[in-house]
């Protein structure tokens, strides 16, 4: 296992980061148990949360989970989502993160979070507040690191910039959504975590399982998130994701490897990336991802994987600098 160091914090993880999203949902308790046994002997030490994966019930099952083993292994757990029906049980205020983080660190069953993820955006709380907050937890020994998920590249400069204009601690690791079919991430906010040294430990590696290749024509009445879950059909519901996935698959196919393994490899070897975060709600599920830990992505590996997608534009209008063209 080689193990990478998160940002500029000297924290080592696994280049595999376990999302326990399922637990207590699409799996149960026994079968989180054995998802997480099966991970820790691969030798994963890394394993993402939030308070509203199945209601905080993701966070008691983790919690029980790494009781006898918290020292040996870095946990993330996130807050902003609603977690109640009053109108102050959501955001990123000061009120609700104090409120927020309590809870999750009885959930956990541990006495410190190692990153606190922002989720997502709240657009009625300025950053500043938010910043200074997280700081106070770091002070207070609650969580060792702020981090920030599902924002702008220029959100995240800019929570970069107050924090380091106030003295605050800043954001030391990122989580964005980034794949074969969602490469969004590459024009400005991978950039940005590698110019300012900021981990990234990036989601949906396969898709929701576009990737795998059980959504190929004739795969009708899969089951699957695509299939079952109207939120994650918008998100892939492009005819552009499907004919990129059934040019993987066949790739994969050619070269007799798992697809899954290669979604979650081909991720990883973006030299911004410090994990991909896999997921799974079974043993089965989570030996594709996992065999991602015995490929070898080659550079032009990955050069032939990401002509089978569409490349996104720069970040600018100037692509004639793309081309190398400087002109004026």
């Amino acid at each position: 296992m080689k193990f990478k160091t998160i940002g500029r914090t000297g924290v080592r993880v696994s280049p595999i980061c376990l999302g326990t999203m399922t637990f207590g949902r699409e799996a149960d308790e026994a079968t989180s148990a054995s998802i997480f046994k099966r991970c820790r002997a691969a030798g994963i030490n890394f394993f993402d949360c939030a308070n509203v994966y199945a209601k905080g019930k993701s966070e008691e099952i983790l919690g029980r989970l790494i009781r006898d083993c918290r020292n040996e292994v870095i946990i993330t757990t996130k807050f902003q989502g609603g977690m109640g029906d009053d109108v102050n049980a959501r955001g990123t205020s000061r009120r609700h993160m104090m409120l927020a983080v309590e809870a999750s660190l009885k959930r956990l069953q541990t006495d410190r979070i190692d990153f606190y993820f922002i989720h997502n955006h709240d657009t009625h709380t300025p950053i500043d507040e938010t910043l200074r907050a997280l700081d106070d937890l770091v002070h207070q020994g609650k969580i060792l690191y702020p981090a920030i998920s599902n924002s702008a590249a220029w959100q995240i400069a800019k929570g970069l910039g107050i924090s380091a204009k106030d003295g605050l601690a800043r954001f030391e690791c990122i989580q964005p959504m980034y794949s074969l079919v969602k490469r969004q991430a590459e024009v400005e906010i991978l950039p940005l975590a590698q110019s300012e040294h900021v981990g990234v430990i990036s989601y949906s590696p396969i898709g929701a399982g576009l990737l795998t290749g059980k959504y190929r024509k004739g795969g009708e009445g899969v089951e699957g998130r695509i299939a079952k879950d109207k939120f994650y059909s918008a998100r892939y519901d492009e005819q552009d994701y499907r004919e990129t996935a059934e040019r993987f698959t066949e790739y994969c196919a050619g070269k007799k490897l798992n697809p899954a393994a290669v979604a979650v490899a081909w991720v990883g070897s973006h030299p911004a990336i410090t994990a991909p975060i896999i997921g799974a709600r079974n043993l089965e599920q989570l030996e594709g991802s996992l065999g991602a830990l015995q490929i070898e992505m080659t550079v032009e590996m990955r050069m032939e994987i990401a002509a089978l997608s569409r490349t996104p534009p720069i970040a600018t209008d100037r692509r004639d600098e793309q081309m190398g063209m400087f002109l004026h």
